[in-house]
């Protein structure tokens, strides 16, 4: 069992080194340089996707915005926040009603909680994220706009005075936001300035907020402010988040939900 693991690690390991060298795979290439099966380089796909390392597209898979340089299975830690991330999404989903209109942002949670919104029925999207953009784009019964404007592609992500003109053109049910810290003395905090703004934009212009946020960024505050913690905002954390930290939030007036 444990050198399978390692040759599962060591051909995944492979395909993010492909990933970064050539920006995209074929699965049919790499079934040949790998020696693996096509259906085993699918299911590759399939992992590193769900961790999210790339997004799939027809016959092989680009590089995700966000791509870690650690291989999926290799860190514990990163394993579990992909659990973690999981459950955030499915919490995520089960608030969301099928018709209602959606902003979200970019992050790696954010990812999570587009794969998670695929059992939904015509949803209105309204993103500035790339990869949220390029995922539920592909369900059939979606409508996805991805605002335009200037594109960070470290990071996948637009944003800029065009995005922020566009994005009050709009109105939405819920706003479903990824945040670099939250805490009842930063609020909410993100490390892109130029999103900051955006992010902002996005929680005035929804009738209801969703932040998800893993318990390793609650209680830290990043480098841009967007707003601070009320009533208006609902939390969404995993399970080993500080108690103590999610009473200091409940304090200051936020709704929040440990998935």
């Amino acid at each position: 069992m444990a050198d399978s693991k390692l040759k599962i690690d060591i051909r995944r390991t492979k395909i993010l080194e492909y990933l970064r060298r050539d920006g995209k795979v074929q699965v049919s290439q790499l079934s040949h340089d790998l020696g693996a099966t096509p259906v085993t380089i699918r299911n590759d796909l399939t992992a590193l996707e769900r961790d999210g390392y790339l997004v799939r597209v027809q016959g092989g898979a680009l590089r995700a915005a966000r791509a870690s340089q650690e291989p999926a299975g290799t860190a514990r830690g990163q394993i579990a926040r992909t659990e973690q991330k999981q459950a955030i999404a499915s919490a995520v989903s089960s608030l969301i009603s099928d018709g209602d209109t959606i902003f979200i942002n970019s992050g790696t949670t954010t990812q999570f909680v587009a794969a998670a919104l695929h059992s939904h029925l015509h949803l209105k999207v309204v993103t500035n994220s790339l990869s949220v953009a390029m995922d539920l784009g592909g369900v059939p019964t979606f409508h996805v706009l991805l605002l335009g404007g200037g594109i960070n592609t470290q990071y996948g992500f637009i944003s800029g005075s065009d995005a922020q003109e566009q994005l009050r053109r709009y109105q939405a049910d819920w706003a479903i936001l990824s945040v670099d810290g939250c805490s009842v003395e930063g609020g909410l905090t993100t490390y892109h300035a130029e999103e900051a703004i955006l992010n902002a934009t996005m929680i005035q212009r929804a009738k209801k907020t969703m932040i998800v946020a893993d318990h390793t960024k609650i209680g830290r505050t990043g480098f841009a402010h967007v707003c601070g913690i009320g009533d208006s905002l609902m939390l969404l954390t995993d399970r080993q988040c500080d108690e103590t930290q999610i009473m200091e939030l409940k304090a200051s007036g936020m709704d929040v939900v440990v998935a």
